[in-house]
């Protein structure tokens, strides 16, 4: 097999290497698959061209053929004969505009959509072939790098939070896999390498040039990994774990494991949090409103909680449902404008039950009317000001006893499923028993989390060992918003009634007009699915313990001696205070059942003073870095400064003055003398570094004299700076070519008028640049790093001889 031919292979290969990091946007392997099968048949169209000697535009398009066909197979549209026809890209077009449409509502990971799959599949393939040109045709596998670095750019546009590094280390051993297999290459087709001393050098072993290269292709590569897992970040990374303290991640309902994480642990975390962060400001036409919601968990297994993935449309797609429509429910419209501080990072936004309209979101959003979720997978709600149109229904206890139960065959009794358990299913029987609607089964369960059943709320739940925790809570009866909102969920659904838990906030503080809702406002509670009323909230926190909670007829406060008063909602007005409890946490947890980190967490205020000061270190450390040219740059003219600004030197001679009577012609040359040659040179290395700044070219072949009346001409001087720069040039001439040298100029001052004239005529490009980076400093270090790289190599040449000529294999020979 010829080079070209191996060059071809190697490429393809490294091709599916680099495109692993599109495993962190698909939540199955289908795209690995195809794309495997889009770059064998782009390999095997490039080597059968090669093997028929084809020119390399034919080459070239032979493997766009060969993509367009196997597209074609993967990805037909029902009209063509194993080849394209005009139908077959239009239907391409089609999934192009899928695509669009997709990226657009799914977060990542995404699930297997033809139209994702076919762009990942073209995108590849065309990388493929760019990746083959470079490398068997060009033979620059170099420049291959930056295709295979744009399939790794792809995850990084699209992931919130930090991208997997173990992609990246895949295509980056494709890389050097590729660039290996070039050297390899180049010095096969010279034939067999040999050593000044006859020794037959194997191929593989490097050369100290090709050696060189190779460290530092793979050091770069490791730096690059290894970095940023020890530089601080706004998100973490391996010394910000290192230093910052731990958040007492506590235990829900339910154990993490299994690749599931429970929603709850940084809730409970935080509890003992003393200090209150201002998360949002809410105004509303609703005179008590209910609680804002952004995320639910509807997930209960033995490993933990958790939640699916939110699937909606994005709100730039159409009007949200109406729940209002075809409902014999009466509903009443609100409106709020919600404010968010830059303290509330994540990415559901909170709204309230039953929105019918959104606007005023920057960036992507979408909506999920099943689980009543806005979210987004592109930006935050960080600073994020927005507002809803809502209904709020109105329906009495009455009414939700008329709810039928649930048909075997709805899709809703997903959420009927939980862990078996037989101490909670003994108490749901006895609980429900003759109870003959849902609602009423609800209420039994529900009115079972009072006072005079012995529960009460504490910031901190009680474990019993060889006990799952839905036992144990229960059997302890203390706990806070997260224990009774999972254990009543848990209950409902063990009676065969949909439900799930929501997160979100109390009403919070009334200030004028708006609320001020902390994150001392952060609760959880449960959502009750039934027929014909859809999601009802009931929440089984005791009030006592969540002041700002919110109560209605249909679900009243437990421990109260006296009725609640109904209000036009349905629902009494919550507390102005908060619901996990003192110190409570901002957020529920941060992931979700492992497929989406859309619950992400609210920045507590401590780790924002740690993530303030460490961006103050870095931007401050940048900012030095990037002054340090212009620093070396200042002090460098100040030491020349320094060397021409001394008084004028006296001059020495035999006999009187050159030209008089008297005179002698050889002059004494002194102290002074040397002083003012050396004033001399100083001065001009200034001005030759003066015009590097200002982008004057410099020509080492000119004379002084006339370099400098050629900065007076392109440096455009006026008649100061242009007689300075003139005496300048005379100095240096002088110091050259003359016995005496010239004596007595004010050489400095000369240097500040040509510096003035050159700034007072460039553009304000080229002065920023001459101030903060100069390019004579930055040529300096680019000249002084090229000789010590070649200095290097030339230490390391010599030490590999010296390390040959005492070869053992050389002393063995020498004794035959």
């Amino acid at each position: 097999m010829t080079g070209r031919r191996r060059l071809g292979l190697v490429a393809a290969g490294a091709t599916l290497l680099a495109s692993a990091p599109l495993s962190a946007i698909f939540d199955s392997w289908t795209w690995l698959l195809q794309v495997m099968l889009v770059v064998i048949m782009v390999a095997g169209a490039a080597v059968l061209a090669r093997t028929l000697r084809l020119p390399s535009w034919a080459q070239a398009l032979a493997m766009v053929v060969g993509l367009a066909v196997t597209l074609t197979w993967i990805f037909p549209s029902g009209h063509e004969m194993l080849v394209p026809l005009p139908a077959t890209f239009a239907h391409f077009a089609d999934l192009v505009q899928q695509a669009g449409q997709d990226t657009r509502q799914y977060a990542v990971p995404v699930p297997d959509r033809d139209g994702l799959l076919f762009v990942a599949a073209a995108g590849i393939g065309a990388v493929a072939i760019v990746v083959d040109l470079l490398t068997a045709v060009f033979r620059r596998p170099a420049l291959a790098g930056l295709p295979m670095l744009a399939i790794y750019s792809i995850p990084v546009a699209v992931y919130l939070d930090s991208v997997p590094v173990t992609p990246f280390i895949v295509g980056a051993c494709g890389y050097l896999w590729l660039l290996v297999a070039d050297n390899v290459d180049r010095v096969r087709r010279f034939g067999r390498r040999f050593t000044g001393d006859g020794r037959d050098v194997d191929v593989w072993e490097p050369s100290p040039l090709a050696a060189a290269g190779r460290r530092l292709g793979l050091v770069g590569v490791v730096v690059a990994v290894l970095l940023p897992l020890v530089v601080p970040t706004v998100t973490g990374g391996l010394l910000s774990q290192l230093t910052q303290s731990g958040n007492g991640v506590g235990g829900g309902i339910g154990k993490g494991g299994g690749g599931r994480i429970n929603l709850y642990a940084s809730l409970s975390g935080q509890l003992n949090r003393t200090d209150t962060v201002t998360l949002l400001r809410v105004r509303t036409t609703e005179k008590e409103p209910f609680y804002l919601r952004f995320g639910v968990a509807d997930q209960l297994t033995e490993d933990g909680t958790g939640n699916q993935p939110p699937n909606g449309s994005n709100l730039d797609r159409g009007s949200l449902p109406n729940p209002s429509v075809g409902s014999s429910i009466p509903f009443q419209q609100y409106h709020a404008d919600i404010e968010i501080t830059d303290a509330l990072k994540q990415t559901m936004a909170p709204v309230y039950a039953n929105p019918v309209s959104i606007g005023g979101l920057s960036g992507s959003w979408a909506f999920d009317p099943n689980q009543q979720v806005l979210y987004s997978n592109r930006v935050t709600t960080s600073k994020q000001k927005y507002s809803i149109d809502y209904l709020r229904p109105e329906f009495t206890p009455a009414q939700l006893r008329q709810a039928e139960p649930l048909a075997s065959n709805s899709n809703l009794r997903q959420f009927t499923e939980v862990p078996e358990n037989a101490y909670v299913n003994l108490k749901v029987r006895q609980l429900t028993r003759g109870k003959a609607t849902e609602y009423d089964k609800v209420r039994a369960i529900y009115d079972s989390f009072s006072k005079k059943n012995g529960f009460s709320y504490s910031v901190s739940a009680q474990s019993t060992p060889n006990m799952s925790a839905i036992e144990s809570f229960l059997r302890n009866k203390q706990g806070y918003c997260q224990q009774y909102a999972t254990a009543m969920a848990w209950m409902v659904r063990a009676a065969g009634i949909p439900a799930r838990v929501a997160f979100g906030f109390t009403r919070g503080t009334k200030d004028n007009d708006s609320y001020v809702i902390t994150n001392r406002n952060a609760h959880a509670w449960t959502e009750v699915y039934l027929q014909g009323f859809g999601w009802i909230p009931f929440d089984a926190t005791p009030a006592a313990g969540v002041t700002g909670a919110a109560r209605s007829d249909y679900a009243p406060d437990t421990d109260r001696t006296t009725a609640p008063v109904p209000t036009a909602t349905g629902s009494a007005a919550p507390g102005p205070s908060s619901s996990a409890a003192p110190g409570k946490a901002e957020r529920p947890e941060t992931g979700n059942d492992g497929n989406n980190g859309d619950l992400a967490g609210v920045v507590s205020t401590d780790q924002d003073n740690w993530t303030g000061l460490l961006i103050a270190i870095g931007v401050f450390t940048l900012l030095a870095l990037l002054l340090v040219p212009a620093l070396r740059r200042v002090l460098l003219r100040r030491q020349r400064n320094n060397a021409t600004a001394g008084p004028p030197p006296a001059v020495a001679t035999a006999a009187g003055e050159p030209g008089t009577a008297g005179a002698v012609t050889d002059i004494v040359v002194t102290g002074d003398a040397v002083r003012a040659r050396a004033d001399a040179h100083a001065a001009w290395d200034e001005l030759v570094d003066t015009m590097v700044d200002f982008q004057i070219a410099v020509d080492p072949t000119e004379t002084p004299r006339v370099t400098a009346q050629r900065l007076v001409k392109e440096g455009v001087l006026g008649a100061e700076p242009a007689a300075a720069a003139e005496l300048l040039g005379t100095a240096e001439e002088r110091a050259r070519y003359a016995r005496q040298p010239m004596q007595g100029a004010e050489l400095t001052s000369a240097l500040r008028q040509v510096r003035a004239g050159l700034s007072h005529s460039a553009t304000a490009r080229v002065r920023l640049r001459a101030a903060l980076l100069p390019p004579s400093i930055i040529l300096g270090w680019r000249l002084a790093m090229s000789e010590a790289g070649t200095r290097t190599m030339e230490v390391a040449s010599r030490a590999r001889d010296a390390m040959v000529r005492f070869t053992p294999r050389r002393l063995l020979r020498r004794a035959r």
